[in-house]
């Protein structure tokens, strides 16, 4: 079948087609033209009855098989069908059960050749899922996940800790079945109040700190970070034992007060403001019926509000050398434990006092937007999305983490967590905190990534954007995993059908891609654009891809490939209505 080399055009090779007719059903196989010291492989791209076209793709030496080809064949070089030896060095293992091997899928050309990775090539790095809705994502990632634990049991991955964002609730019945395999636990939290056999979801409100408050309160201003500041340092003041609680206090509530008696305004609205103040925010030192003393009578604090008939606080200097004699103290200062124990109601409490320090009342602008925070967070309080944030005891973050992923006292290797009851904006902040929550445990582990987590994050583009984070806290957490978390071993799969909208720093970080059908012209320029290999025919074939296939190439692959998966047993519940039994 094969003649001689006709000709050599950048890595195209022509060679003479000896059949004398096309032989298209060998279209797409890979050839080697041996040589001395290596072989260099080539796909076959095109027949004709005189010739065949052959893509030059790389070389094999040393039973490596590698990217590239540096150097061409010779005209004299003869070419024959890769062997089966050989195609294992470019599609993996065949041998799947085998230590460190992955199945993903079935090779689109080879029948009945598996297409399988390295396990560290895959997922010791971030990976992309990408498709249109209905292309076969979310049975894609459920096959890839039922694989991992599909082995014997010298090669079950009992140390693995998986968990999966499951926005639409779809992936608890794919993996619920992991639970019949021995030394394998899967468990399911939920976002439903109350779901037989499942856990809602728990995040210990005292594991916020000034970043993750500004996340949870969608804070919009760099400018808000130092209130919430000093509401956390306030809230450590408030809730500890210390006899200074009542000094800070007072302190506050004197500087408020002096804000309001020497603003400016009329006596009517200064007496108004100050008894209001007094009525929500006292102490037992500093109240409406505080006594202050002068020779030969005492008064309290309210009488000296009286109204003279000239509309002027009658004795409001009175009031001001009182104010003056609290206390000052410096609340920057302050040195926060980390993780002290407080409640958003706490915080709330706190951030009050925090308003009140930033002299909110003599500025309208400044009261408008610190006091949407406090709005915020009084929302959260009075909703349901408060029992998310309650736990009653105290736990280290260590303790979260492992309690997280265990079951009745086992390890949960696998862990999905539905957010379909949340809205999208709650279930981002959901998203961030625990993202933010296992970043921070991961860097802090005395040795280096030794408890692994991968975060597959689903719908990924409505959670994993640029947004303002970065501009708000000066980073944006998925960003900041996926350039620093892979060291320390923290890993991120993101699964979207809008690359577009997904951050441009987390996708570029992706080392490993598998790309189902997609048609939208801007989200194909963003995947041509990521691989050199993209050409033109795969970006065509991408368009019209059955659901089920998909390109995949990346670290873990050796070419880029066509590939058909596997259904998985069981599929998640993501498939369409039907909408003909509905209607009928």
């Amino acid at each position: 079948m094969f003649g001689e080399i006709i000709s050599f055009s950048d890595n195209i090779v022509k060679i003479k087609n000896l059949f004398s007719k096309p032989e298209n059903n060998i279209l797409n196989y890979h050839v080697v033209f041996v040589e001395n010291d290596r072989k260099i492989v080539g796909e076959i791209t095109s027949i004709t009855s005189e010739e065949i076209i052959i893509n030059l793709l790389g070389q094999i030496k040393n039973d490596v098989f590698s990217l590239g080809v540096i150097k061409k064949p010779s005209f004299k070089t003869s070419c024959r069908i890769i062997t089966k030896r050989e195609l294992e060095l470019l599609l993996g293992n065949q041998d799947y059960s085998a230590t460190n091997t992955l199945l993903i899928g079935n090779s689109d050309v080879y029948e009945n050749y598996k297409i399988t990775v390295d396990i560290d090539d895959f997922l010791s790095s971030h990976f992309a899922v990408v498709g249109s809705t209905g292309s076969g994502k979310s049975c894609g990632v459920a096959s890839i996940i039922q694989n991992i634990f599909s082995y014997n049991d010298d090669k079950l991955p009992i140390n693995a800790h998986i968990i999966l964002f499951d926005t639409y609730g779809e992936y608890n019945s794919s993996l619920k079945e992991l639970n019949r395999i021995p030394n394998i636990c899967f468990k399911n939290y939920t976002t439903r109040i109350k779901k037989e056999n499942d856990s809602i979801i728990k995040i210990p409100s005292y594991f916020l700190g000034v970043d993750e408050i500004a996340i949870l309160l969608n804070a919009s201003n760099s400018r808000d970070l130092p209130i919430l500041s000093n509401a956390l340092k306030l809230c450590y003041i408030f809730t500890s034992k210390e006899v200074e609680i009542l000094k800070y206090k007072n302190d506050i509530i004197a500087k408020a007060l002096l804000d309001i008696l020497t603003s400016g305004k009329d006596g009517a609205q200064m007496r108004d403001q100050v008894i209001a103040l007094l009525m929500r925010f006292n102490t037992s030192t500093l109240n409406l019926n505080t006594v202050i003393e002068q020779p030969g009578y005492n008064r309290t604090l309210k009488q000296c509000l009286n109204i003279d008939n000239q509309g002027k606080i009658n004795n409001v200097n009175l009031i001001i050398d009182l104010l003056e004699n609290f206390s000052k103290i410096n609340i920057e200062q302050v040195q926060v434990k980390k993780d002290f124990y407080y409640t958003l109601d706490d915080l709330y409490y706190a951030l009050e006092f925090a308003l009140m320090s930033e002299g909110i009342f003599n500025s309208s602008l400044v009261y408008d937007n610190a006091n949407a925070l406090k709005l915020r967070l009084h929302a959260i309080i009075n909703s349901e999305n408060k029992k998310f944030f309650e736990v009653n005891s105290v736990i280290t973050r260590e303790q979260y983490i492992k309690s997280l992923f265990s079951k009745n006292g086992e390890i949960a290797q696998v862990i999905n967590l539905e957010l379909s009851d949340l809205d999208d904006r709650f279930a981002t902040i959901i998203t961030k905190l625990l993202a933010k929550i296992f970043f921070d445990f991961t860097t802090s582990l005395e040795k280096k990534g030794s408890f692994p987590i991968h975060m597959i994050v689903e719908e990924a583009h409505r959670y994993i954007k640029d947004d303002g984070d970065t501009s708000l806290i000066g980073y944006n957490i998925f960003d900041r995993i996926t350039k620093e978390g892979r060291k320390y071993g923290l890993l991120l799969g993101v699964i979207t059908q809008r690359p577009s909208e997904l951050s441009a720093t987390v996708l570029s970080q992706c080392s490993n891609f598998i790309v189902f059908r997609m048609i939208y012209p801007k989200d194909l320029d963003i995947i041509k654009a990521i691989s050199a290999n993209m050409t033109f025919e795969i970006i065509e074939k991408i368009k019209t891809l059955m659901p089920g296939n998909a390109v995949v190439f990346g670290r873990a692959f050796k070419l880029l490939n066509i590939i058909e998966f596997n259904l998985p047993n069981p599929k998640p519940e993501s498939n369409n209505i039907s909408v003909s039994k509905l209607w009928y």
